[in-house]
């Protein structure tokens, strides 16, 4: 049973940086590509960064582009998200995601297994 832990989510104030962590377990970690979504209060929940299994591919949405950075450690079966330069519209609950589809995903339907979520809280 495939189990996505996420952690380190708080209170920031804007311009602050907070890391985001998802532990995996349950099938092998480097197999599959892993996303973070965000989903604000009364929006959807939109896609935020994707890494393939490797690694060595990357893509983020244009609104946290420069700004946030998604990672990956496979020997410790965690994917993480350094986000820096926050600011108040990026206040959201993040998900993290796990994807058996090949390639670059950033549909969220695409993604089989997703976590309980951190909320991230940014002040003005």
């Amino acid at each position: 049973q495939v189990q996505l832990v996420e952690s380190g989510g708080g209170l920031v104030q804007a311009g602050g940086s907070l890391r985001l962590s998802c532990a995996a377990s349950g099938r092998t970690f480097s197999n599959y590509a892993m996303g973070w979504f965000r989903q604000a209060p009364g929006k959807e929940r939109e896609f935020v960064a994707a890494i393939s299994r490797a690694g060595g591919r990357i893509v983020y949405a244009d609104s946290v582009k420069g700004r946030f950075t998604i990672s990956r450690d496979n020997a410790k079966n965690t994917v993480y998200l350094q986000m820096n330069s926050l600011k108040p519209e990026d206040t959201a609950v993040y998900y993290c995601a796990q994807t058996s589809s090949t390639g670059l995903i950033t549909t969220r339907t695409q993604f089989d297994y997703w976590g309980q979520g951190t909320q991230v809280t940014v002040s003005s």
